[in-house]
């Protein structure tokens, strides 16, 4: 009983927003377009135009657009750009926005890196009059170039906001340590986050600055700049119901960080490695904004973070207004989540994936891309596998229904011939499906035998218990899975 109380008062706080076991025992991965393949990608997109499509950029200067179907079996080039971009390390085509208006002007933004001197390029490309699918690789406009003293830190992530202003990540210039001291210096963009009108031009740029840009009147200042104090963001996204801009900054040898990035703020680097002083003797820490969540480099962090967005779909509920963020190296996936002055993060899943980029799609479903296969991933609510671990797509315990109920309810589950002890075989397994009330007591036993591959339901008859709240748990082998029920007499 003790066992069983303790299982159950997890449930119980999952539903009351919980934990991480119990986000994680209620999530799964699946490969989003099993038949598509990509190479090198690092940035997941779509146009927001009505059409469903999704848009994935591969590093090596190629951007495929596909509809958004897991039954897709093909893709089609809408950019090459590969003969302009330097590719290799973390140099590359690394970032797509749209323009807002793209339905009405056919605009999209990128930022990529190119050669002699190698420099960061933020350019403007239209899609083609003729077809949908196609951008006209001709219709380059460059807006902005800043030249990288080293091949890595290049930052990448480009994005419209809220305001309709044009977003833009510099690392710090690379090598390490931040050798040119870029992070704090104000008179260059890199290090920081930047902030540009694009709809209107000046006599002498392709853009204009916000009039409330933070440094429009300081002195040796660039007024691009939004924001500074940064080593080398990869990722960031606007909360689509807040407005809050977070942040993903990867680390140098001990801390990664997320920010909540605000107008004209300092985020403390060189001086600060996350909450941390950083080859600082004084380490003067006044003016400067730390960190909301911080973790180190080790076997229950990682070392280069990955970031995500603030779940805002219908597919995942559990996660829904938390920050979802990964690590590249380790593959764990984190949902951060923000109440008041308050911050707590879990761990939802541990895999083998090398997370390159997060994505949302037009409904705000959320994807993510594994750099080393080219897959992409999704990753949705409800049906269920072993705890923090990848989806066996093929065992399922289904929401009984009716739901709430009176007396009577139908539970449906299945055990397919992929599932561990079954394996293209008919060997059996032994099943148990069980009923708990709210304290964890066990009210009855439904199923409590061996049983082969196949589909399943049972009838659960209430007609004996008390309106309330009651939890029916299926496990089999390694494999738990629970979900609640409400009687209502």
């Amino acid at each position: 009983m003790k066992y069983h109380s303790c299982i159950f008062l997890n449930l119980i706080l999952l539903f009351a927003g919980g934990t991480s076991p119990e986000v994680k025992a209620q999530l799964r991965i699946v490969n989003a377009f099993p038949e598509l393949n990509f190479d090198a990608p690092v940035d997941i997109q779509t146009a927001n135009d009505g059409t469903n499509r999704m848009f994935v950029v591969e590093q090596r200067g190629v951007i495929s657009v596909f509809q958004n179907d897991s039954n897709v079996t093909a893709k089609a080039t809408f950019l090459d750009i590969s003969d302009k971009v330097l590719y290799g390390g973390e140099q590359g085509l690394l970032g797509l926005a749209f323009h807002p208006q793209y339905k009405q002007n056919g605009y999209f933004f990128v930022n990529y890196t190119a050669s002699n001197p190698r420099r960061t390029v933020i350019a403007r490309y239209k899609v083609s009059e003729n077809n949908p699918d196609k951008a006209d690789p001709q219709s380059e406009l460059i807006f902005l170039e800043v030249e990288q003293p080293y091949s890595n830190h290049n930052g990448g992530q480009i994005s419209f906001g809220p305001d309709g202003f044009l977003y833009n990540s510099f690392g710090d210039g690379g090598s390490g340590g931040d050798p040119g001291g870029n992070g704090q210096n104000l008179n260059t963009l890199l290090g920081s986050i930047i902030r540009i009108d694009v709809n209107t031009p000046t006599n002498t740029k392709q853009y204009s600055i916000p009039q409330d840009n933070p440094f429009v009147n300081t002195q040796n200042a660039k007024p691009e700049i939004y924001a500074y104090g940064l080593r080398n963001v990869w990722r960031f996204s606007f909360d689509k119901v807040t407005g809050k801009l977070w942040a993903a900054d990867v680390g140098q040898n001990l801390w990664e960080e997320i920010d909540i990035i605000e107008k004209g703020k300092n985020y403390g680097w060189n001086i600060m490695e996350g909450f941390h002083c950083y080859n600082s003797q004084q380490c003067n820490q006044e003016g400067l904004e730390p960190p909301v969540w911080e973790y180190g480099h080790n076997s229950a962090g990682g070392y280069s973070i990955t970031g995500g967005f603030v779940y805002r779909g219908i597919n995942a509920e559990e996660i829904y207004g938390k920050y979802i963020f990964a690590d590249f190296v380790s593959g764990k996936i984190w949902a951060l989540t923000q109440s008041g002055n308050g911050i707590s993060n879990e761990l939802i899943f541990e895999t083998n994936y090398s997370i390159s980029t997060f994505g949302i799609d037009e409904s705000n479903d959320l994807y993510f891309a594994d750099y080393n296969s080219g897959k992409i991933f999704k990753i949705i609510g409800e049906k269920t596998t072993s705890v923090g671990k990848l989806e066996i797509p093929d065992f399922e315990l289904k929401q009984n229904y009716p739901n709430p109920f009176n007396p009577t309810t139908t539970i449906k589950y299945s055990i397919a011939t992929s599932s561990p002890f079954a394996k293209g075989r008919t060997e059996q397994g032994f099943v148990t499906l069980k009923i708990y009330d709210v304290l964890g007591r066990e009210i009855t036993t439904l199923v409590n035998k061996n049983q082969p591959p196949g589909k399943y339901e049972v009838i659960f008859d209430a007609g004996n218990l008390p309106s309330g709240t009651y939890f029916y748990r299926l496990s089999a082998l390694n494999f738990i899975s629970g979900k609640k029920m409400v009687l209502l007499k």
